[in-house]
């Protein structure tokens, strides 16, 4: 899943540090991982329909990159099944029971899909 890192922004730019040798650049390092390809990604598609007021939703899990990555993907989604939606928590959420459509789109796009549950 997409998580996000804790970086000096979230602190509000403060670091206190005993270190005399302390560089903050350091910490920045870890951004730079390596971004994998969607034929690496291996997501999976949801079926639920909990906590909604019995409305049903599609979501999609397991992704991983930057968060720009996965709103650009919701929005593809959303917009191919004509419908809402939303990101939250490194999930993609798609307002109705598209799994097969949204399964079909992703592959199209070289991901590896799996629908998990009923």
């Amino acid at each position: 899943m997409a998580k996000k890192k804790m970086g000096l922004e979230d602190l509000g730019g403060f670091v206190f540090s005993t270190n005399d040798d302390f560089d903050e650049n350091e910490i920045h390092q870890d951004d730079n991982t390596e971004l994998l390809s969607p034929g690496e990604q291996r997501l999976e598609a949801h079926f639920s329909k909990k906590g909604r007021g019995g409305k049903t939703v599609t979501i999609i899990k397991g992704f991983e990159g930057p968060e720009e990555d996965l709103i650009t993907l919701g929005k593809k989604l959303k917009k191919s099944c004509g419908v809402g939606g939303s990101v939250k928590d490194g999930d993609i959420i798609i307002q109705g029971d598209d799994r097969e459509k949204i399964m079909k789109l992703l592959q199209k796009d070289g991901y590896k899909v799996k629908k998990v549950g009923g």
